[in-house]
């Protein structure tokens, strides 16, 4: 019996250690170098700059009050992983606003960046205008909120919508920019978002 048993146990190790080199063999998502950064503290507008627009803070999301204009971060960023969710509160009617990324200026008399922007348009949540095989249709939960994921790194974006893959383009030209969020009301309509948190990638700055 006790030969039995360490036959079971040597058995048992090596299914064990074999499936630990297996694992080690499987590509592994891209390190973060700084840890997760909360953009948004769910309790004042400290980090970010209101352009042209009115913002607050209402139930621990930002709410794009009215106006054509953008709140975005005061700092510039490269390579990361961008969270957050987001709410448009004319559900069952036309709303319209986008996330700006890797932007640096806004040009003259204009109320917002020229790109790079994820649009929130009602229909097409999530696509970049300009760029045909950044769309995505469905993945949207239309009067709830929506979790998005974005990963910039390098020249390619790619987003989740809800858990779920949309797309990956490359062609990025812009390094490094802020990160923003459309007003476009009251044509647009208001828009909430919250848990905004962003995560380094290495090599990032």
């Amino acid at each position: 019996m006790g030969r039995r048993r360490a036959m079971r146990t040597v058995i048992a190790c090596a299914a064990v250690c074999g499936m630990s080199m297996l694992a080690g063999c499987a590509p592994s998502p891209p390190a973060p170098d700084a840890g997760t950064v909360e953009l948004f503290d769910g309790r004042t507008l400290d980090g970010w700059d209101i352009l042209k627009c009115e913002a607050e803070v209402r139930d621990g999301a930002i709410l794009l009050k009215s106006g054509d204009g953008i709140v975005q971060t005061k700092a510039q960023y490269a390579d990361y992983v961008l969270e957050l969710e987001w709410k448009a509160l004319n559900a069952g009617a036309f709303y319209d606003s986008g996330i700006y990324l890797r932007y640096t200026e806004i040009p003259p008399n204009a109320p917002w960046p020229k790109q790079y922007q994820l649009n929130l348009t009602r229909g097409q949540e999530g696509n970049i205008p300009g760029i045909k095989a950044a769309t995505s249709r469905g993945l949207v939960k239309e009067g709830d909120w929506n979790r998005f994921r974005v990963t910039v790194k390098g020249e390619t974006i790619s987003l989740e919508i809800n858990g779920k893959p949309a797309w990956s383009v490359g062609g990025i030209r812009q390094p490094k920019g802020y990160i923003g969020l459309q007003a476009e009301v009251p044509r647009g309509g208001q828009f909430l978002f919250r848990n905004i948190r962003l995560t380094p990638l290495a090599g990032g700055g």
